[in-house]
């Protein structure tokens, strides 16, 4: 039964919840840490997610354009709008149902302000898992790097290691995917791009005793950024999440707190499908927070969101492109903004 939620008229700003504006500049959130906007890294993140916009906000104007009275059906054909992008059921059912109260407790008057409150349904989301970077109480501060082969994570390690290295703070890459053959010569190519030091040892070494040497060099050293790159595949999964544990622990034992972070590489064109080991990595490899990698090649950046409500984990970082210096700080306000027009 269709019922009305028309009701008192919102003003014409895009507004959160608190009256922050989404879009008229200030501060916003990445990754946790309120910093001042920067025209660059909007025009980035809003390129970044073109195709999921085109697609997206297709759909949904689609639904709004004629919506005078939002009812039912319209509230309906917006949630298949969110699981056709990968939002997922779960979060899908909760923005709706979320809609739908607030409709029925204060009205919503029209296509453009449910357009309105659906922004700031979607960056609620993603801010309800936003956690602050860890500060070390000593140096070096320790990064690993895990995830399935093929996600890109050897290359995301170089790039992280240029972005640090371009905040003005040193680091050192430790190849401790000694696994896979090529995955040493992929990192030195980085540490060369990157301009920064590796630490490494032969194909089919331990990885632990790697890192050991890489802790052990980035305390003498003073170097600021300790990133890990470590094996995405071993015979079995078990010995896998077990090679990772005894590594969290070779951390923790010569650098306080370390890791410090321990960043899962995901896949966004996988969609829906890489959730599944995502989450064998985030329960055994104590994961704080994704990067998410070809970002700019899916129509379906929904995943965003069911990384955060299925995961109960931040998006960091995502990746936007090929070159050196394609991976942003992910920013709830910016996606939303970029991704619903």
């Amino acid at each position: 039964m269709a019922f009305s939620l028309f009701g008192k008229r919102r003003p014409d700003s895009e507004t959160t919840d608190d009256g922050k504006d989404l879009e008229a500049g200030g501060e916003s959130s990445v990754a946790g840490v309120v910093v001042p906007e920067k025209r660059g890294f909007f025009d980035r993140m809003k390129q970044a997610v073109t195709r999921t916009r085109d697609s997206f906000s297709e759909s949904i104007g689609s639904v709004l354009a004629l919506t005078r009275e939002v009812d039912e059906t319209s509230l309906a054909e917006l949630e298949v709008v969110l699981l056709r992008a990968d939002i997922g059921a779960a979060t899908a059912r909760t923005i709706i149902e979320n809609l739908r109260q607030r409709g029925l407790r204060q009205g919503i008057e029209g296509g453009e302000e449910l357009r309105r409150l659906l922004k700031i349904e979607l960056k609620q989301v993603l801010d309800g898992v936003a956690t602050a970077d860890v500060v070390p109480s000593a140096l070096p501060e320790v990064v690993m790097m895990v995830g399935v082969n093929g996600t890109g994570k050897t290359t995301t390690t170089g790039k992280l290691a240029a972005f640090y290295r371009g905040q003005d703070r040193t680091v050192l890459l430790c190849a401790a995917d000694t696994f896979r053959a090529a995955a040493i010569e992929q990192l030195e190519v980085w540490a060369a791009r990157s301009d920064v030091p590796i630490i490494k040892t032969k194909t089919g070494g331990d990885p632990s005793a790697a890192l050991y040497d890489a802790c052990t060099a980035a305390k003498a050293r003073g170097t600021d950024v300790l990133i890990v790159d470590t094996a995405g595949r071993l015979h079995t999964k078990t010995d896998l999440m077990k090679e990772l544990d005894k590594m969290r622990r070779t951390a923790e034992r010569l650098v306080p707190g370390a890791p410090h972070q321990t960043l899962l590489v995901m896949d966004a064109t996988t969609g829906q499908n890489g959730l599944q080991q995502a989450r064998l990595f985030t329960e055994a490899a104590r994961v704080t927070g994704i990067v998410l990698t070809k970002l700019d090649g899916t129509a379906k950046g929904g995943i965003v969101l069911a990384i955060a409500t299925e995961l109960g984990l931040p998006v960091k970082f995502v990746g936007v492109g090929e070159k050196m210096e394609d991976i942003l700080p992910f920013d709830s306000g910016a996606f939303v903004d970029s991704m619903v027009k």
